[in-house]
């Protein structure tokens, strides 16, 4: 089993798909790994040399920010517009969509799948 940054790859996986596994790593960014290593895109991860490993786990850990790091980034850059006040932190706070969507029918997840319905509008009163 092949772990790189942190994280151990699927053994049966194609090493193009094998390597989305590691967060910071999409499709896009795996074939550019790839093909600056000159691995094989259709190379099985089990099938991969030590030395390619090896090759993979150097230039992932010293040309791309993985895992870790760029969670704390991520996280930090949240923080940051929340200190400022920024309307993208005041949305971020409330855990509601920061980019303009519409939340009056969508966003149910988001807001923890709340439905409510409105109702005929007219109360009964209740007798006593």
């Amino acid at each position: 089993m092949a772990r790189i940054a942190g994280v151990t790859i699927p053994n049966e996986k194609r090493i193009e798909v094998a390597l989305t596994y590691i967060y910071g790593i999409g499709l896009s960014v795996s074939k550019k790994i790839l093909s600056e290593t000159k691995i094989n895109v259709d190379t099985r991860t089990k099938d991969l040399l030590d030395d390619q490993v090896a090759l993979l786990r150097e230039y992932i850990e010293k040309k791309l920010r993985v895992e870790g790091d760029l969670r704390r980034e991520v996280i930090g850059n949240i923080m940051r517009i929340k200190d400022i006040g920024s309307y993208r932190g005041s949305r971020h706070a409330k855990h509601l969509p920061a980019r303009g969507q519409r939340t009056k029918t969508n966003t149910r997840t988001v807001r923890g799948n709340v439905r409510r319905t409105m109702g005929s509008g007219k109360r009964t009163l209740a007798k006593t």
